[in-house]
């Protein structure tokens, strides 16, 4: 009797934290890119995914407040990203994925540029 239940709770064990990340592709149209340029505003360097967040103008030339969703902080330390690569203040350039909602103003990230010191990160390709 105990043995079905054991057998149980390892199947279930195994099963659960598969469920536990999203797809990007649910939440942003992979096969698009788009940049913005504007200033950082904050950088969250936190589990599960760190965030940029920067003040850019949209197409119609207002100030908006853009996230961009980058990778957890735990891969982008093996990158050399830490929580003080960036700072509020920064000009960036964000290049990434744009939200299926665009009236969510995010983005999944997939490359950032700093141009006053030349410094850019592509996908962990530098």
């Amino acid at each position: 009797m105990r043995a079905p239940l054991v057998l149980a709770l390892v199947v279930l064990a195994g099963v659960v934290p598969l469920y536990g990340h999203h797809s990007f592709a649910a939440y942003y149209h992979e096969d698009k890119s788009v940049s913005i340029e504007g200033e950082l505003v904050e950088f969250e360097y936190r589990n599960p995914h760190a965030w940029v967040y920067i003040l850019a103008p949209d197409e119609r030339g207002q100030m908006q407040r853009y996230g961009a969703e980058w990778g957890n902080p735990g891969r982008l330390s093996r990158q050399g990203i830490t929580k003080e690569t960036l700072k509020a203040g920064d000009r960036l350039i964000v290049t990434g994925s744009p939200s299926r909602n665009p009236a969510d103003f995010k983005l999944h990230l997939k490359g950032v540029q700093r141009p006053a010191d030349g410094w850019k990160w592509a996908g962990g390709r530098r």
